[in-house]
């Protein structure tokens, strides 16, 4: 395919670091993300002086100075979620401020707005002549985070959660049984639908899914990846999770149900609340990695890589990337001992999940497993 009718998309996961100088971040990765034609990355913080915490927020640390986004403008974003959990934390003041901050560097955003039409529309890239469609959604909401008609907020992709008794004897741990809502995945099968017939590539964002714990994924997260497929859409960039997650093929697309932490930093845990985390998660914390204080795979990250033309998504791969102890994510290599572990690493969180991976250069090509 000549270079004329084709784009190349890097997307990463969760970005925002509270920690200076923010330059450095992105040494050992900036020239890998300029290879692209169009890069993505997913917003974890608000970038504000005004606004009031939440009560029922996740914590102060989501809102930040807002010249700490110069982040975004190193890494040379095109396009960001602001769909996170933290996003409405401090009020609809500040995650405005950041959906302005952020497109007055010439930033793109989704998955959040002034309302719910504004948080359900998406961003469109034209290059090379190739339109590539971006849409963002959240699952992870406390409650009044939720865009509404006339409220500022996120565009949704909630989930129910029930217990399924498996054994007659009690105690027994139940199964966890989640299901999306009704109303939020057929407002987003819609939102691609449309998407798709303007665009020639819809890629969606979700951030979603169960953080910390390797492996574990929740079920609501395939039934809407499935959905998402069949209405459209080209690939799915995942996160929240803070540490990769499985890489699934649903029907020759790719989804990828956590990217981990590309730039992040975290305030360190004391002796009581990492033993607690710890218990909470049954995941321990890497002493190397204070300020990244997610888990010891927290470190481990990807960087999903895509060939978009005319017709679609042509070819899915990844870059193993690992984050140094200096919290800068650093491309790795193939023929490096570091690289192949990462190769394993993901194979193994994959297992459940069609798939199957062969190296080519210093990318990994995604494939279907199934004959």
């Amino acid at each position: 395919m000549s270079r004329s009718s084709s784009v190349t998309l890097l997307g990463v996961g969760d970005v925002g670091p509270i920690h200076e100088p923010m330059a450095a971040y992105s040494a050992l990765a900036r020239a890998t993300l300029a290879s692209a034609d169009i890069r993505f990355g997913q917003c974890e913080r608000v970038y504000s002086e005004r606004g009031a915490l939440q009560l029922h927020s996740g914590g102060a640390h989501s809102r930040v100075k807002p010249h700490l986004a110069s982040v975004f403008t190193d890494c040379g974003f095109d396009v960001v979620s602001v769909a996170s959990n933290h996003a409405m934390d401090w009020g609809g003041d500040a995650l405005l401020d950041t959906i302005a901050l952020l497109e007055s560097k010439g930033i793109k955003t989704i998955g959040a707005g002034r309302n719910l039409a504004e948080a359900r529309r998406p961003a469109v890239i034209e290059k090379n002549g190739v339109r590539v469609a971006f849409l963002a959604y959240c699952s992870i909401l406390n409650e009044g985070y939720a865009a509404g008609p006339d409220k500022t907020g996120v565009a949704p992709l909630r989930a129910h959660t029930y217990y399924q008794c498996i054994d007659y004897q009690a105690g027994v741990p139940p199964r966890v049984v989640t299901v999306p809502y009704e109303d939020d995945l057929a407002a987003m099968v819609s939102d691609i639908s449309a998407a798709k017939a303007d665009a020639d590539a819809v890629i969606v964002s979700l951030h979603w899914g169960i953080h910390f714990v390797p492996r574990l994924i929740a079920d609501y997260q395939t039934t809407a990846a499935k959905a998402a497929f069949a209405a459209g859409a080209g690939m799915i960039l995942g996160h929240h999770a803070h540490t990769p997650k499985a890489i699934g093929v649903h029907d020759g697309k790719t989804c990828f149900y956590s990217l981990s932490n590309f730039i992040m930093s975290s305030t360190a845990k004391n002796a009581a609340s990492a033993a607690a985390f710890e218990k909470k998660y049954g995941v321990k914390l890497d002493p190397d990695y204070p300020h990244l204080s997610y888990g010891e795979d927290a470190k481990r990250s990807l960087i999903a890589s895509a060939v978009i033309g005319k017709s679609g998504v042509q070819q899915a791969a990844f870059l193993p990337v690992l984050i140094d102890k200096q919290l800068r994510p650093e491309v790795l290599k193939a023929g490096d001992a570091r690289f192949e572990d990462a190769v394993r690493f993901m194979d193994w969180v994959s297992e459940d999940f069609d798939h199957r991976f062969t190296v080519s250069g210093d990318q990994v090509l995604i494939h279907s497993g199934l004959p």
